[in-house]
């Protein structure tokens, strides 16, 4: 039981529900490994599982004109993959690819069904979580629109160390692209920038952060915007 509360404190929605009802919910929660680049959903696809990240981190990507891919929004352990099921429903509109291998959590869809017409808490828990991620998306779809690639890359790389607990991991020039929506020369030319700053090192898709306070000084304020508001929803 003890191990079972460290994994619900490890993720904030699993840890706003009460112990007694996160022990009755325990049996329907299986956990799992996610692997960088795993597709959980395609767009229109059927949702069969929700996952609760523990340290992993799952990026919700639209597609552009059928061809090109942008993220418009990312789930660590925050939150929930899965949320249309929060709404009754059961297929997703986005693909949600592993962008940050780990440790999750994983429920049917049937059994979430269950857990939450059942649960007063974890009702709570995924409506706050729910207004937390749309406030997240749009201010994803405003700093695309407004901000230079170079202060997106800063605040996508804080926001990705702040989920997976770490200032070192591996991305490749093609997933980056996706995530920011531009060029792979335009990611080189923002990492290069950063680089240049001695803010990051970046070599063959790894990347370490060298100067947290230099970047978050680089970063655009979309980053400060989306962590306070998640600080407070935590509160």
């Amino acid at each position: 039981m003890r191990a079972a509360k460290a994994v619900a404190s490890a993720n904030h929605v699993l840890a706003a529900v009460p112990a007694r009802a996160y022990k009755a919910m325990l049996p329907s929660l299986e956990p799992v490994q996610l692997t960088y680049g795993q597709i959980l959903y395609e767009p229109d696809g059927r949702i069969t599982h929700v996952y609760f990240p523990i340290d992993s981190l799952v990026s919700l990507l639209t597609a552009v004109d059928r061809h090109q891919l942008l993220e418009v929004g990312m789930v660590g352990n925050e939150g929930m993959v899965g949320m249309p099921m929060v709404l009754g429903i059961g297929v997703s509109a986005v693909r949600a690819l592993v962008q940050g291998g780990g440790s999750a959590m994983r429920m049917s869809a049937a059994r979430f069904r269950s857990e939450f017409a059942a649960s007063l808490p974890l009702q709570r828990a995924l409506f706050r979580y729910t207004h937390l991620l749309m406030a997240q998306m749009a201010q994803t779809a405003a700093c695309n629109r407004f901000h230079l690639a170079e202060a997106r890359l800063a605040r996508w790389l804080l926001m990705t160390a702040d989920r997976l607990h770490t200032e070192d991991f591996h991305l490749t020039h093609e997933f980056l692209s996706h995530m920011l929506g531009v060029r792979r020369v335009g990611v080189t030319r923002a990492a290069s920038d950063l680089e240049n700053q001695r803010l990051i090192s970046y070599s063959r898709g790894h990347i370490h952060i060298l100067d947290r306070p230099g970047l978050e000084a680089a970063a655009c304020s979309c980053y400060s915007i989306v962590r306070d508001l998640q600080k407070n929803a935590q509160a």
